[in-house]
């Protein structure tokens, strides 16, 4: 790769580029499928392809290990405690080595995890492995997003909706094709054909992952950085990236709430079937990856702040289609609209978070991913506590609340801007 210096549009971060006729023809657009575009985007295919191969083999896992529904409850929150261990430290390693070898690491170990959880004898041994399953996928989860904000600057374009578009895809995929095999070749068969084809996706990637320098090469002080203005500005950041958390943390609440709860609701609140009951999470997700796919063209053309607020009113407006709804089929439409709304405030919020000035992007992404995923592995638990007492109508109609603070801090989604290619 040819050095292309440091770009004062840029806070001083040092450029990269394949093409050495892109230096001479700033105005000149990469192609739309790059290598590092496309590695990226495999890694979060087989981030989501793990969970997504994880969520089928739980009966199974309850029933080897003879666990009821509170025992299982608690092996599970081992993975969520394992994922947000890691992301709380996964940003220390990107600051000192960048994001390109943490997220090869972490892929690596990441890809034949699942046999770990599928072979495990005991259950301390499964829990063990339940936590290192949730490490390994959480620390990729905040790599991963590290290197695309990257590539973001690389290429100088939004990527990041269209990679949480590819980790919804990769869930799918994984969901679906773990039953099929589960109750074909069995649990074996299918976490060895799941690893084979996670390490498949990851090979592809693996030569084509951007590299990126750490932090400590791309934010050299200055004079400038004398005396009291370095602390103003460190202080500063710091309560940009803690806002920016608190911004994805009550944006993914909602989705952690339709996804444990909007079933149930919808059965004993609604009076819905079974299979109309399954269309509460199953349209949130749809309508989700669709727009994820959609969203990288929606913001380059209208900004990231204006889609993020009119993202949010959207959002707003199907949680509460979804709380006030008369019958199930309403509450589907809500929960449609809610995820073509969310859809793309969380990547948005990650560029924002590692494009912020004055602190080291592994570090932002690490707070931001931390809070943010708190909202679906921790913030559902209180959510049912509550409903115990109020019903779920009232939770949904709360959360628009949320969803209001985040518009009100909408302006500091600014930083996921890419600057013009010619400017």
């Amino acid at each position: 790769m040819i050095y292309l210096g440091a770009q004062t549009r840029y806070a001083g971060f040092k450029r990269f580029n394949e093409d050495a006729a892109l230096t001479d023809s700033p105005a000149a657009a990469p192609p739309l499928l790059t290598g590092p575009r496309l590695a990226v985007s495999l890694m979060f295919l087989a981030n989501g392809f793990l969970i997504g191969s994880w969520a089928p083999k739980i009966p199974e896992f309850a029933a080897r290990l003879n666990l009821d529904e509170s025992d299982l409850g608690l092996m599970i929150v081992f993975f969520g405690v394992g994922s947000l261990c890691a992301m709380a430290l996964v940003g220390v390693a990107i600051a000192h080595r960048g994001s390109q070898p943490v997220v090869r690491a972490l892929a690596a170990m990441a890809a034949p995890s699942l046999l770990l959880v599928t072979f495990a004898p005991s259950v301390w041994s499964a829990a063990l492995a339940l936590f290192t399953l949730g490490g390994l996928i959480g620390g990729m989860d905040v790599a991963m997003n590290a290197n695309a904000v990257e590539v973001e600057r690389h290429e100088r374009r939004a990527i990041m909706s269209s990679c949480h578009g590819f980790w919804s895809l990769g869930g799918v995929i994984g969901a679906g094709l773990g039953g099929l095999l589960i109750s074909g070749p069995g649990v074996p068969a299918h976490s060895i054909i799941a690893t084979l084809i996670t390490a498949l996706a990851i090979g592809l990637a693996w030569p084509r992952i951007l590299a990126d320098p750490p932090a400590a090469a791309t934010n050299r002080p200055g004079p400038e950085h004398d005396g009291a203005a370095p602390r103003k500005g460190l202080l500063a950041a710091g309560a940009t990236v803690w806002l920016t958390g608190i911004i994805c943390l009550f944006m993914m609440t909602p989705e952690g709430a339709i996804l444990d709860w909007g079933a149930l609701y919808l059965r004993q609140e609604l009076g819905a079937s079974a299979a109309m009951s399954g269309l509460a999470f199953g349209a949130f997700s749809a309508a989700m990856a669709l727009m994820r796919f959609l969203g990288d063209l929606v913001r380059d053309r209208f900004g990231a702040v204006r889609t993020f607020r009119v993202s949010s009113v959207l959002a707003i407006l199907g949680m509460t289609i979804a709380g006030l709804a008369p019958t199930s089929s309403w509450a589907v439409i809500g929960f449609a609209l809610t995820g073509l709304g969310l859809a793309n405030t969380v990547p948005i919020a990650f560029s924002a978070a590692g494009n912020l000035p004055g602190l080291p992007q592994g570090l932002a992404i690490s707070v931001v991913t931390f809070m943010g995923y708190s909202g679906i592995l921790v913030a559902p638990s209180i959510i049912g506590f509550i409903a115990e007492h109020t019903g779920f109508a009232r939770i949904f109609l709360a959360l628009p609340l949320l969803i209001a603070v985040a518009l009100a801090l909408s302006g500091l989604t600014r930083h996921a801007d890419m600057p013009t290619r010619d400017g």
